[in-house]
């Protein structure tokens, strides 16, 4: 038997006995393990980016940081959602393991449609809470706007970006500034996986993993 292919520092994370399924922020246990390792080489620019965000809030709880279980700097793909939602602050990550279905339903999806997570990152086009409590409100173009520059400080940090995911109708909102900013990059849209969607049809889902799918033959084409 040939000897396996050596991983990338960060990609061992995964197969080191730490469980990688749907919902496992909802361990503390979890929550602190990410965190210990948001000042890894491929998180730093990016854990970075996200304090200087957070010094500019009235309420620095709002911005979560990046997942560093995904590929970081190092990423192909960067999936653009609307803004986190109130399990996002809670669990203080922007990622498809989060214990909501929301997140769930993107995790099962992306499984299914083979897209490894180490060449993905996840962020949101307005990088903090939007509404009160634990409810949220729809994200605005104004939001868009006051969130733009943030958005052009996360594309010069991502070298080897080939293909931007907008995932939702109001994230498709910063498409023109993804253009403008990083012209040679792809872009396309995918439905939101929130359960409202998701939950509304048997097809609804199954759109959300044709998107996916051409994602990923985007990055492999055979």
């Amino acid at each position: 038997m040939s000897a396996a292919p050596p991983l990338r520092p960060h990609g061992a994370w995964l197969r080191d006995g730490r469980p990688d399924a749907p919902k496992t922020l909802a361990s503390a246990e979890e929550r602190e393990f990410r965190r210990s390792r948001l000042q890894a080489a491929h998180m730093r620019p990016l854990s970075d980016l996200a304090m200087r965000i957070r010094e500019r809030q009235v309420d620095p709880r709002s911005v979560p940081d990046f997942d560093p279980l995904d590929g970081g700097v190092e990423a192909e793909v960067l999936f653009l959602l609307e803004a986190p939602g109130p399990r996002a602050v809670q669990s203080g990550f922007v990622s498809r393991n989060n214990p909501d279905e929301t997140a769930k339903n993107f995790f099962l999806s992306s499984q299914e449609a083979g897209i490894e997570r180490r060449r993905t990152l996840l962020w949101n086009v307005v990088p903090w809470y939007v509404g009160e409590g634990g409810r949220i409100r729809p994200v605005r173009g104004s939001d868009v706007a006051q969130a733009r520059e943030w958005l052009e400080a996360l594309l010069a940090l991502l070298p080897g970006l080939r293909i931007v995911v907008f995932v939702g109708r109001k994230a498709a909102l910063a498409s023109q500034l993804v253009v403008q900013v990083r012209p040679g990059v792809g872009v396309q849209s995918m439905p939101h996986p929130s359960p409202v969607f998701v939950n509304r049809s048997a097809k609804n889902r199954s759109q959300i993993v044709e998107a996916l799918r051409l994602l990923a033959q985007k990055l492999d084409p055979r």
